[in-house]
């Protein structure tokens, strides 16, 4: 019957990854396919949130007094959009493919005094304005005035409006963007005529708009903006200014211009980094430093551990070995249960699950199927990944459990299924309640919560059961030597070879494996950036594991030389401790490179980072506790042991 377990537990993995796959399909590939538009085509420009970097609460577009339309369409959603606070609504900002517009306009409206004030605030902090065209996001093309030969920068999205001041005045005052000046750029098929769309941006103008006689809505013809008259909006000089009880008039112009750029290549511009040559050299120089030290250490090691199994296989009399020191004199004792071994079965369940939601993840993104093209479609497939990885986590706790000589494997699944998850999910239950507080459109509904809730015990925690189920019915897995009914006593180690440290110390390298990647990730989080390089990121994630297997080892080793046999937990905690350094520097990014004010604001970034501090430390834990699990029953098992 033990045969099949293996088999049982291939079988739940291959039902996990298809129907992985079958998500991926539902929610990725239909979005990613290109549509053809022929001349006069209509064009329906979709609003989505308005996003700040200043306080990273995300609101509906029509939040604020915008033009709205008769009937406000929400677009379909995956998970992952929810959860970002994207909300695509249909606009009054309608095209016809090929057929450039000038002067339109879309409403009047007079602002009324809370009206205005919401524009003021939104002003204040930098909110912008996203659109979205045939999947594209608007973009502002920003060239550089130093540099002509540089490439032009795109901003994601376009302000709300700007803060100036009059000629000859002190006083600050807040300007609306009112006029949109969009261009449409396509590629063309010159056999079948047929045009896809590959580009999509804005210039935006604050123009205080005239008219003569009384408004008659769509037939009123603009005086400051007029085609007949070859008056076009093409600066801010006669700016539109917040106020309330004035009138604000919303206009666009729009033109269409032919690419030589591909629809396969539509996204590049979007990806263009700024820094490139930066991001090249630290990748590359922290990747040398990483495997010059990794190559060193293990040197070092592979040389240390021949010399003393060769010399503690040689000894030949009972008194040499007694007169002899080092690791070989605890192995009645290194495989001995730890304290709460049942609390060490579970994390290191939960990093197997999070080892193996990574992995996954990352080699989908490789394949192309989370290109940032697919909105929110990397969110989900974490989660949905993670959900499937259940399995793994399970069957790791329980084999675990099992060669602890452990008996309570429900108890043990139970916690493993439940404590991460409900701890990230209370975290994140009183930050969404903080946004629901400040009425942003961040905040998770009902439904999606419930969703949340429904993947984790529907799908998680079965998957838990079923793994843990399967490890426990395999056979314990045997210690290479036995173990003493009574524990040997631990010499005073000296004040280097202390737990607070040695585990300090070694945290330091595996965080500085990941530091320089880990800026350019919390960039693309916190400044609303895109991020795309996850081949880089791969690499990265496989220095990560190197060094944290490495460290972790030579530290076990330094640690049983000194004839401290108690390295379960050590070893845990000493690659697992760079999370302290990634929350550390978390801290440090957030005042040197953020400039957020609001308190809640700062309250969100400190509650999300301790999420995934908290993951990176089970993640690295694991990697180091199976490290020494490994080595510990490596050189044990190649010694003699009377």
């Amino acid at each position: 019957m033990a045969t099949h377990e293996p088999l049982s537990l291939a079988l739940v993995l291959v039902v996990a990854v298809l129907a992985l796959a079958g998500a991926a399909r539902g929610f990725y590939l239909p979005g990613v396919a290109p549509r053809d538009f022929r001349k006069k085509d209509q064009l329906a420009v979709k609003v989505n949130q308005l996003s700040s970097i200043k306080t990273q609460l995300p609101y509906s577009y029509y939040s604020l007094p915008f033009c709205r339309p008769g009937t406000i369409v929400d677009s379909a959603e995956n998970l992952g959009e929810v959860l970002r606070g994207d909300r695509i609504e249909n606009s009054l900002y309608v095209f016809e493919m090929r057929e450039p517009r000038l002067c339109l306009i879309v409403c009047r409206t007079v602002l009324s005094h809370e009206g205005a004030k919401d524009f003021e605030e939104k002003i204040d902090d930098e909110y912008r304005i996203n659109m979205i065209l045939d999947n594209l996001p608007l973009v502002v093309p920003i060239k550089r005035m130093d540099d002509h030969e540089a490439p032009t920068v795109y901003q994601h999205g376009v302000h709300v409006g700007v803060k100036g001041q009059y000629s000859g005045s002190n006083e600050e005052k807040h300007f609306i963007h009112n006029h949109f000046s969009f261009l449409v750029k396509y590629h063309r098929d010159e056999n079948t005529d047929l045009a896809r769309i590959v580009a999509f941006e804005v210039k935006p103008f604050s123009v205080k708009h005239e008219y003569d006689g009384d408004w008659k809505d769509s037939e009123t013809r603009l005086k400051t903006c007029d085609p007949h008259s070859r008056r076009l909006v093409v600066d801010s000089d006669s700016p539109q200014e917040v106020e309330a009880g004035k009138e604000i008039i919303f206009s666009y112009d729009v033109n269409f211009e032919e690419s030589d750029i591909k629809w396969a290549s539509r996204w590049d511009s979007y990806l263009l980094m700024t820094d490139d040559q930066i991001h090249w050299f630290s990748i590359v120089n922290s990747l040398m430093i990483v495997l010059f030290l990794s190559g060193m250490l293990a040197m070092i090691m592979l040389r240390t551990l021949y010399r003393d199994i060769s010399k503690y296989n040689q000894l030949e009399s009972q008194e040499e070995a007694q007169e002899e020191t080092g690791w070989k004199l605890v192995h009645g004792d290194v495989f001995r249960p730890p304290a709460r071994a049942d609390l060490l079965c579970v994390y290191v369940g939960t990093g197997v699950q999070f080892f193996g939601m990574l992995l996954v993840t990352l080699l989908f993104a490789i394949l192309g199927l989370l290109s940032p093209s697919n909105r929110g479609g990397l969110m989900t497939a974490m989660l949905l990944v993670w959900a499937f990885m259940g399995v793994l986590a399970g069957y790791a706790a329980a084999r675990l459990h099992r060669a602890f000589r452990g008996t309570e494997w429900k108890k043990v699944t139970l916690r493993t299924a439940l404590m991460f998850p409900g701890a990230a999910f209370a975290v994140f239950f009183v930050l969404n309640a903080l946004i629901w507080g400040e009425r942003s459109s961040g905040a998770v509904p009902f439904t999606t919560m419930t969703a949340l809730v429904l993947l984790w015990f529907g799908i998680s925690v079965p998957l838990v059961f079923a793994g843990s189920y399967l490890g426990f019915k395999q056979p314990a897995m045997e210690d290479p030597v036995r173990t003493n009914k009574i524990p040997r006593p631990i010499p005073e180690q000296p004040w280097y070879m202390n737990p607070a440290v040695s585990v300090l110390i070694g945290g330091i390298l595996p965080f500085g494996a990941v530091f320089i990647e880990l800026f350019f990730i919390l960039t693309s989080i916190w400044l609303h950036q895109f991020y795309y390089i996850f081949g880089f990121l791969f690499l990265v994630f496989a220095i990560l594991v190197v060094t944290c297997a490495e460290i972790a080892v030579v530290l076990c080793y330094f640690q049983l030389c000194g004839e401290d046999y108690e390295w379960w937990w050590r070893s845990y905690l000493t690659a697992g401790s760079s999370a302290l350094y990634l929350f550390l520097y978390a801290a440090f990014y957030f005042f040197t490179k953020l400039d957020i004010t609001k308190v809640v604001s700062g309250v969100l970034y400190f509650g999300y980072m301790l999420i995934a501090s908290y993951a990176f430390f089970v993640l690295t834990g694991t990697i180091g506790f199976f490290a020494c699990f490994c080595f510990t029953r490596l050189i044990y098992s190649s010694v003699k042991i009377d």
